[in-house]
């Protein structure tokens, strides 16, 4: 199903951070952050290899993957992301940081941006998340975001976002 009938991929501005498309020119500091069905990249050929596999991902209609740039230095700190479930309305979120830039909002305002697109351009039913129970960070980003655990299975813990009623 395509659900992107766009002629361009989608650029988002925030006040802090925008999230992009990934570039070439960025492989080499994602090095660190580039996987595609859960095997990391050990080489910039690697992460070129994954990272043509997501924008053809994008283009099938299944995901969409966004690097989250700093607007005052224009380089990436993470990624983030739909990656399952567009196809029945839903999206399951993840999102990755590059390890020196940990606690410093920067995946907040990223995945914000993230969870308004999904609502308010695809019209998303539904968002998840899921993360490891050793993942304190991830979680407490989660439990911020507005997300709340619903079913957790060996080491994983699944999260859904409430939304405030009314939306």
């Amino acid at each position: 199903m395509k659900l992107f009938q766009h002629d361009y991929f989608p650029h988002i501005t925030g006040d802090r951070v925008s999230l992009r498309q990934i570039k070439d020119a960025d492989l080499d500091d994602l090095i660190e952050i580039s996987f595609y069905d859960a095997i990391q990249a050990k080489t910039v050929q690697q992460a070129a290899e994954m990272q043509s596999k997501i924008n053809q991902d994008y283009l099938d209609g299944n995901s969409i993957h966004w690097g989250i740039v700093d607007n005052i230095t224009d380089k990436i700190v993470g990624t983030c992301g739909y990656y399952r479930g567009l196809d029945k309305g839903e999206g399951e979120l993840g999102c990755v940081l590059l390890s020196k830039y940990y606690g410093k909002g920067y995946m907040t305002d990223g995945m914000s941006l993230a969870i308004d697109f999904g609502l308010n351009t695809l019209g998303l039913k539904r968002i998840w998340a899921a993360t490891g129970q050793q993942n304190v960070p991830a979680r407490k980003l989660l439990e911020r975001l507005n997300f709340v655990q619903i079913a957790e299975a060996d080491d994983e813990i699944e999260y859904e976002l409430r939304q405030a009623s009314g939306k």
